[in-house]
């Protein structure tokens, strides 16, 4: 009984010292609060918070990207479907650049709808007449189309490039195919020791092979990826060799040899066309001034003698 009491007493003197201890200590151990972070989480969560942190963004966040969006959603519900489709297959003949996606195109053709509208406003009010209301009509239709325009001059140019340097490419291909290394170790070293849009080209098919994807599938893309049509015939050709287990130092070859060929008989043919090209430039650009410079001084005399 006594050691009962002796242990509640014991107790009941433990919780009273604890309680003591933090009765005296609750006003030390209160949490103080900065003022500056009072102060900033006022700035940013109290009135008006939200307005002065936008505004602290930069202005092409606040301002332009959300502007150039709209611009975007413009021209995609201007533009048809098929539109848009072919759009992406003129991207993909450019190369696909990185600055330039379908997105950002769009929002291009949108800025260009509303600058040419305003240009050919300008314009047409200045002539007058019938021109006042076809001008923005006509300026708009211009800056729509014109990113169209540029996208599949820069792939036209893109796929003239990968045309003329097909040869070199194929010649390197089969030297290291010949040399013991197999297609893929063949294509890496076309990818390092070579640059341009087949190279770029050769680079991504061999990486889609490397992530897993058959040689097969990886060259049948490379094909739809170009329209040059000697390309669109290697692809064909190595699909072929690789289906029916024919030697693929052999058809590299007999390839490189008629790309070669094929180039030459560009060049011939591009040759043949100068002489109708430079015709036009010589009759209203040459002629007239060499007429004037030989016929002149004897006009002059002509006329000279008649009139005395």
């Amino acid at each position: 009984m006594r050691l009962l009491l002796l242990m509640g007493g014991l107790t009941a003197l433990s919780a009273a010292g604890v309680l003591l201890v933090r009765v005296l200590t609750m006003g030390r151990s209160g949490r103080r609060v900065d003022p500056g972070r009072l102060e900033s989480i006022e700035r940013v969560y109290g009135a008006g918070g939200a307005v002065r942190e936008a505004a602290q963004e930069p202005f092409t966040d606040r301002v332009l990207r959300p502007l150039a969006g709209r611009f975007g959603t413009l021209a995609r519900r201007l533009t048809p479907a098929g539109m848009v489709a072919r759009m992406n297959r003129s991207l993909t003949y450019a190369g696909n650049p990185p600055k330039w996606p379908v997105e950002r195109v769009m929002q291009a053709k949108g800025l260009g709808l509303l600058a040419g509208g305003f240009v050919g406003l300008l314009y047409g009010s200045g002539l007058g007449g019938a021109l006042t209301l076809l001008g923005p009509g006509l300026g708009a239709a211009a800056g729509f189309l014109l990113p169209d325009l540029l996208v599949y001059n820069l792939g036209v140019r893109r796929q003239q490039e990968v045309a003329r340097t097909l040869p070199d490419i194929l010649d390197m291909l089969t030297v290291s195919v010949e040399a013991g290394l197999g297609f893929d170790a063949a294509v890496a070293q076309v990818r390092a020791n070579a640059e341009g849009p087949m190279a770029a080209e050769f680079a991504r098919m061999l990486r889609e092979m490397q992530l897993g994807q058959p040689r097969t599938d990886a060259l049948r893309a490379l094909a739809e990826r170009t329209t040059v049509i000697e390309l669109r015939g290697f692809s064909s050709s190595v699909v072929q060799a690789s289906e029916l287990g024919i030697p693929i130092a052999n058809v590299l070859r007999e390839q490189a040899r008629e790309m070669r060929l094929r180039r030459r008989q560009r060049a011939e043919e591009a040759a043949q066309k100068v002489p109708i090209k430079i015709l036009f430039p010589l009759l209203f650009c040459l002629f007239p001034a060499l007429f004037v410079i030989i016929i002149g001084p004897g006009v002059l005399r002509i006329m000279d003698l008649f009139g005395t």
